[in-house]
């Protein structure tokens, strides 16, 4: 049994945006979560496990994860502010198809996947947001695995960096530095392949490191280089 609580403020107004929906219907959808909070590392998912609930990402970052024939490690979808995973995002409640890991402290609201579906069957904008919200991860997850195909790893480096970095006074930064292993899992590659490039970009006067950030001195060049 979900034990659950009088949804606060802030869970009604976080439903509120992420649904673009009113506040009578952000309190219903919010009456039927449940809090959830992960330390950085947990597994909240295990590929294989059946899966029946849906989790929506209120903090926090996570990702889900396969190991391949090789042993090495590969992103199939991150979840951040406002993202959906669990049942509903594979539209059925078979086996989980890949390891959910918190990459930081996350904090989730907690559905059943019974009264998911009842919410999107009653307000019709919770419907369309989830909608939207599923299209979103498929493009990204399209798009990272057009990468894979078409890019070197070079190239697919690169191109992370290029969408990682954030506007921040006219300048393109990344803060802050990521851990060369987690972004090498986010594009499918080595660590040691990450780290070489880095070094490349940084010795061609591309980025530089500033304290702990990193400034993407000539976003055109890189572009260009994204091969």
């Amino acid at each position: 049994m979900l034990a659950l609580m009088e949804p606060g403020a802030d869970l009604i107004a976080f439903v509120a945006r992420v649904f673009a929906c009113s506040p009578a219907t952000a309190e219903a959808v919010a009456r039927r979560a449940a809090n959830r909070v992960y330390a950085a590392r947990a597994v909240v998912l295990r590929q294989g496990d059946p899966c029946s609930d849906t989790w929506l990402v209120m903090a926090g970052r996570a990702q889900a994860l396969v190991c391949g024939v090789d042993g090495q490690l590969a992103l199939v979808q991150e979840y951040e502010d406002g993202d959906l995973f669990g049942a509903i995002t594979a539209l059925d409640s078979g086996p989980q198809a890949a390891d959910v890991v918190a990459v930081e402290t996350l904090r989730a609201a907690l559905f059943l996947s019974g009264d998911f579906l009842e919410l999107i069957e009653a307000h019709s904008a919770v419907g369309l947001a989830v909608s939207r919200l599923l299209l979103r991860q498929l493009r990204s997850a399209t798009g990272r695995m057009v990468e894979r195909m078409t890019l070197t790893a070079a190239g697919r480096t690169r191109a992370e960096l290029l969408r990682m970095a954030v506007d921040e006074g006219g300048r393109r930064v990344i803060r802050p530095v990521p851990v060369w292993s987690s972004l090498a899992v986010r594009i499918q590659t080595t660590r040691e392949t990450v780290s070489r490039e880095i070094s490349k970009m940084e010795r061609r006067g591309q980025i530089r490191r500033e304290g702990g950030a990193i400034v993407l001195v000539s976003p055109r060049a890189i572009e260009a280089d994204v091969i």
